[in-house]
């Protein structure tokens, strides 16, 4: 029994190692050509990669997605080469093309708001509509920009808090980009009966002995509303985004006393009231 399975198995079917071997016989240059593709597409795919992340450097990407976008260039120029080499040894690629066309679009699909954070965060990196270290406002927040990676941006607060934004919440929205500096928007008081140059050079003072208010731009300091107890002064300085919230008290505290040293009131609102007696008699009170 166990020799007429051995007849059997010999005088059966070609085996598979049979075929490989004849295949390689046959197919020779074939093979030999589509080991030179692939090796020649893995050479190109170094070369156009160190060109490619050297031109990345020169945009000042930052290192992480220089290294990811150079890898993907790489990947594709291996991939070319390798369908190619396929095609050469006498595989029908359209078939294989077909089908990773039709499994990527089923990936895309599942994965349509990763690729649109990709994109976004792409089109951000070059276009550079703000950098990190600036101040932005969009979608109802705001902060200064921390981190812009491929898929979010993430803003910080002046409270420590953290707000990260999905790169393709932010491409296509109305954008405010102050910068690196801000600019402070105070006011204060002063009576009608003050002198008004005085209150000018005292508050040019303040503004220049504050550390954090930038010399340039200068600040501007004016008039802005005759009011009905005071006439109201406009202080708007400018400082590093950094500085933007303590800015603001400093110069307050400064303002209250120098004006207390300068005898520069800051008036309180008044009202006149006049009660009419029952003879015709009027009295009057100030509040």
């Amino acid at each position: 029994m166990a020799v007429e399975t051995t007849t059997t198995a010999s005088g059966g079917h070609e085996s598979w190692e049979d075929k490989l071997i004849d295949y390689a016989i046959n197919h020779t240059a074939q093979l030999v050509s589509a080991i030179l593709i692939v090796v020649g597409g893995l050479l190109a795919a170094r070369w156009i990669g160190a060109l490619f992340s050297k031109w990345l450097e020169r945009k000042s990407l930052e290192e992480p997605v220089r290294i990811l976008l150079t890898r993907v260039i790489r990947f594709l120029i291996f991939a070319m080469a390798l369908v190619i080499a396929l095609g050469t040894v006498g595989i029908d690629v359209t078939a294989l093309v077909a089908g990773a066309s039709v499994a990527g679009l089923g990936v895309g699909l599942a994965l349509q708001g990763v690729l649109g954070n990709l994109v976004a965060g792409l089109t951000i990196i070059f276009t550079k509509p703000f950098r990190v270290g600036e101040y932005i406002s969009l979608l109802g927040v705001e902060g200064q920009v921390k981190a812009i990676e491929l898929f979010t941006t993430t803003l910080a607060h002046a409270d420590q808090s953290k707000v990260v934004i999905p790169n393709r919440k932010i491409v296509g929205e109305v954008l405010h980009n102050f910068g690196t500096i801000r600019q402070l928007d105070l006011s204060v008081g002063i009576a009608y009966g003050t002198n008004l140059a005085d209150a000018l050079a005292t508050v040019h003072a303040v503004l220049a002995a504050n550390a954090r208010v930038l010399k340039s731009p200068a600040p501007v300091v004016g008039v802005s509303e005759l009011a009905d107890s005071a006439i109201n002064l406009a202080v708007k300085p400018w400082v590093q985004g950094a500085d933007y919230g303590p800015a603001g008290g400093e110069i307050y505290q400064a303002l209250v006393g120098r004006f207390h040293e300068q005898r520069i009131q800051i008036p309180v609102p008044q009202r006149e009231v006049r009660v009419l007696g029952g003879a015709g008699s009027e009295s009057a009170k100030q509040f």
